[in-house]
């Protein structure tokens, strides 16, 4: 009897197929144009991430232009730059500055894809896991510039305490002229970092859960949970778990090597 044509044959299920031009980078990145140090921790050096990624740099989305001037008139550049990252195999879009949760709502409507641009937008999520009596405190690069506009994209409450590095000896220095400086001291950058979240667990004893703004800090989140006894949530948590989603694991039960193999 001759085989049934339509029939799947054992080959038809291991077809792998195409359309993107990078495989296996689920997470696409938009960065900054920078020059001070990424050490690991920091989103922009590669070696942080468990999984591969992709980055594309925003032209002239400087720190100063993204913080200070609220990207102004970078939007188009940063919806480009997406694009590309998407045609190139990304399946999620991530931005690596808090501050542009700004661009959160527009980036997700006109993108197609998941979009996580702010590590701000765990807040209301982290406020939902305390106890009663308890609230999340926010540490950002820039209190002055964290305004009312950027609590409300992440759905934050206004009267959320608020802690900065601002006054401190070298986290911001070293952070803006020219894209930053090419060296900085990093364990200014740590004692500035934990000065500024001591500060807020000192100001606000109810505060709960602390949500790092700033990408930049995720290198000393360990040292800031030991230091304020609390939990510490920031880009690191936010996009692993957002990978999580768009990879799930597969934990290899009966029945999966029967899948069609779908590479993506």
């Amino acid at each position: 009897m001759a085989p049934d044509s339509a029939a799947p044959s054992a080959a038809s299920l291991r077809l792998a197929h195409g359309g993107k031009t990078v495989y296996g980078a689920r997470i696409g990145i938009l960065i900054l144009e920078t020059q001070y140090p990424r050490i690991p921790g920091d989103p922009v050096n590669a070696m942080t991430w468990p999984f591969p990624v992709l980055y594309k740099v925003v032209d002239n989305a400087s720190p100063a232009r993204v913080v200070e001037q609220r990207a102004a008139g970078l939007l188009e550049p940063f919806v480009a730059a997406a694009k590309e990252l998407i045609a190139m195999g990304a399946d999620g879009i991530v931005g690596n500055c808090g501050f542009l949760v700004l661009f959160q709502d527009e980036l997700a409507k006109r993108l197609g894809v998941p979009v996580a641009m702010s590590s701000l937008l765990q807040v209301p999520l982290v406020a939902r896991l305390l106890p009663p009596g308890k609230r999340v405190g926010i540490l950002t690069v820039n209190k002055t510039e964290l305004s009312a506009e950027h609590l409300r994209a992440a759905g934050i409450a206004a009267d959320t305490p608020v802690s900065s590095t601002e006054n401190g000896r070298e986290f911001n220095r070293t952070m803006y002229k020219g894209g930053g400086a090419p060296t900085v001291d990093v364990e200014l950058n740590e004692a500035d970092v934990l000065d500024a979240g001591i500060s807020l667990v000192r100001d606000h004893p109810d505060v709960g859960a602390i949500v790092v703004e700033c990408t930049r800090m995720v290198p000393y989140s360990r040292a800031l949970a030991e230091a304020t006894g609390l939990p510490v949530f920031d880009i690191y948590n936010f996009v692993t778990w957002f990978h999580a989603g768009l990879a799930p694991r597969d934990f290899g039960h009966p029945g999966s090597a029967a899948r069609p193999f779908r590479e993506r």
